[in-house]
């Protein structure tokens, strides 16, 4: 019997709300990028985007284990000779708090096209407002 695969006009994505507040940062990456990725569902197809969007409020509370704050470096580069910047996660949560759940969620999906647009889903914001009431998120508890 072959499995049969969902056409992408009948994946209907759901919203949801995840509260970062007090959420160490790998745990709640990985479920935020199991819910983009719809390995949650059924319907679950590798080369499909099955996934759901997700809104993550409170990224400035995320929590870090041990002393990740200042021992956690990420490295990017510019693209010019030494051009190898380096930041703790301390200085990343004091300017873009947004930035380490996107980063840490990214990491976590297919380095392809389909990633790039899985990545688009997400939407993370520092405090605890954010515009997608419209959309009716539904609160999804880790």
């Amino acid at each position: 019997m072959k499995t049969p695969l969902v056409k992408n006009e009948n994946i209907k994505p759901k919203w949801h709300l995840v509260d970062a507040d007090g959420r160490i940062l790998g745990r709640l990456a990985t479920r935020v990028a199991i819910l983009l990725r719809g390995k949650n569902k059924p319907i679950f197809a590798p080369h499909q985007d099955t996934g759901d969007f997700v809104v993550v409020i409170n990224a400035k509370k995320v929590a870090l284990t041990g002393k990740k704050w200042k021992e956690k470096i990420y490295f990017h580069h510019s693209g010019y000779p030494g051009g190898l910047k380096e930041a703790s996660a301390e200085k990343i949560r004091d300017k873009k708090p947004e930035r380490l759940i996107t980063m840490a969620v990214q990491g976590m999906l297919p380095k392809t096209k389909l990633g790039k647009k899985l990545i688009k889903k997400l939407k993370v914001y520092a405090g605890d407002t954010h515009p997608h009431e419209a959309q009716q998120p539904e609160a999804y508890t880790l």
